[in-house]
């Protein structure tokens, strides 16, 4: 028997490739996905507008394909396309770690946000600037060697005969609170001068991002997304939880690790772009799946949403207070907030708390 899906939702299809491969493809999904990217770049370009100098929209893409004149091409080109950019990366790569720790922990708080990894990062910034004054490039190896060993010794203490879900939750709130333990130690023992850059660092923050952020990041995120859309049909099937995973021929603990390693990179390299971005990595992959109303892990619309999110918050950092100009993490940290307290009211209407 047939279950009836109703007038107005259809289901996934199963289209076949010419190489014999079946791909499921669900037409909702695919049009919440064409929308948040056409968002993302839309803000993108309005964004790369928006400054001392304003350009409009119509501008900006003329520039963008080679034909503005010298003035507008030095300030597109050189100063806002790689902030821009250094923007869409940074929320795609915490949307898809965002996603991917809360598919692997099956917990909706199993986010880089909860499990310590920005504060990791954090403390691994704050020991290169605090300890030995280094630069912006050094800064950027700390935040990204503090976000592997946060997510290695969460990893490691979390293991029993496997990693299960709340265990990780309980592990990473702990190390998170050891971490920002740390920090605080760390700036108490700093001078004025690096306590105030670190301080601008810690609230997350695009502003002063340059073509030296955009390659790295760029490079790793091409990398590490084709291999979590590789393996997401095993993170799938995880779902149902390890016993069927295993039945139905999945490697769970491999395609786990494997999957984990990607979401530590992804978020340490995100911070290591732009500091600790507060929330992305939390709301953007529970809001796709409310636009989705698709379950699973719906990786491609989470790494969507964190674009879009975080360039939308960065423009309203730039226009929305006046001639004061806010960090973009001040600017998540604050929607996040919100999203969560109409998250609780709505739980506990609908009696779930």
């Amino acid at each position: 028997m047939k279950a009836d899906r109703g007038p107005g939702r259809r289901g996934p299809r199963a289209l076949r490739t010419p190489g014999g491969l079946s791909v499921r493809l669900d037409p909702r999904a695919l049009v919440v996905v064409v929308l948040l990217l056409l968002a993302a770049l839309g803000a993108g370009v309005v964004l790369i507008g928006t400054g001392d100098y304003p350009i409009p929209p119509g501008d900006v893409l003329k520039t963008l394909l080679g034909n503005g004149d010298p003035g507008q091409e030095f300030i597109v080109n050189e100063l806002r396309l790689p902030r821009v950019l250094v923007g869409l990366l940074v929320g795609a790569s915490l949307g898809l770690g965002g996603a991917l720790f809360q598919a692997v922990s099956r917990n909706p708080l199993g986010s880089p946000d909860v499990l310590g990894l920005g504060q990791g990062a954090t403390a691994g910034a704050l020991v290169v600037i605090v300890l030995f004054s280094g630069d912006a490039d050094a800064v950027t190896v700390g935040a990204l060697v503090g976000g592997l060993v946060t997510g290695a010794a969460i990893y490691l203490m979390a293991w029993k005969r496997g990693v299960h879900g709340y265990r990780l939750v309980l592990v990473g709130i702990g190390v998170s609170a050891m971490a920002t333990a740390v920090n605080g130690y760390l700036m108490t023992k700093a001078d004025f001068v690096d306590a105030a850059r670190a301080l601008v660092w810690m609230t997350g923050t695009l502003d002063g991002r340059d073509w030296k952020q955009v390659w790295p990041l760029l490079v790793l995120f091409c990398v590490l997304v084709p291999l979590v859309l590789a393996n997401a049909r095993g993170l799938r099937m995880m779902e149902m939880g390890d016993d069927v995973s295993h039945a139905l021929g999945v490697r769970v603990e491999r395609v786990r690790m494997l999957l984990m390693v990607c979401a530590v990179l992804l978020t340490a390299a995100a911070t290591a772009a732009a500091g600790p971005v507060s929330f992305v990595a939390l709301t953007a992959p529970q809001l796709a799946r409310r636009l989705t109303r698709s379950p699973g892990p719906n990786l491609v619309p989470s790494l969507c949403m964190g674009a879009a999110l975080l360039v939308v918050a960065d423009w309203a950092s730039q226009r929305l207070f006046g001639d004061g100009q806010l960090p973009v993490g001040v600017v998540t940290g604050v929607l996040g907030g919100v999203y969560l307290l109409w998250l609780l009211v709505t739980e506990r209407r609908a009696g779930r708390i």
